[in-house]
């Protein structure tokens, strides 16, 4: 086995086997809740690296990797891109050994993604709050024309 360049963590736990356990891309696609064709491009993007391969070549993933995963699937329904996903991620492991004005610069930016990450959520309840409505409507006119009565 190969140990691909350390990373962080991240932040949002994977729950899980026992830390420092090795599996491969299958059972890691399904632990995390996503594609082993998505792990495979978030790959390619630079976004994950596996921390270890089989001696047959097949990646190996730890806990680290699938936290890395999960952060990475709770950024992509908020429509962040992935040049700003690699970002926030270069950012979260940056803060695990950061010091002095590093640190406070590294923080400023996590406080950016922070606000557009609520912002972004925002926006989403608001849509959510006019497709509801929308659907009431719907269901208020379904009823009122299929209401044996009128």
């Amino acid at each position: 086995m190969t140990t691909a360049a350390s990373r962080g963590a991240g932040s949002g736990q994977v729950a899980g086997p026992t830390p420092g356990r090795l599996m491969q891309i299958g059972e890691a696609a399904g632990r995390v809740g996503l594609s082993i064709r998505t792990i495979r491009h978030y790959e390619e993007a630079g976004l994950i690296v596996p921390s270890a391969r089989s001696e047959g070549g097949f990646r190996l993933y730890t806990e680290p990797d699938l936290d890395r995963l999960a952060v990475v699937k709770r950024m992509k329904p908020l429509g962040f891109t992935l040049d700003e996903m690699r970002d926030l991620l270069a950012v979260l492991d940056a803060l695990d050994t950061a010091t002095g004005t590093e640190r406070a610069e590294l923080l400023d930016r996590l406080g950016m993604f922070h606000n557009a990450a609520t912002t972004r959520v925002t926006a989403l309840h608001d849509q959510l709050a006019m497709a509801e409505e929308f659907a009431g409507t719907l269901r208020d006119k379904l009823d009122r024309h299929t209401d044996p009565t009128t």
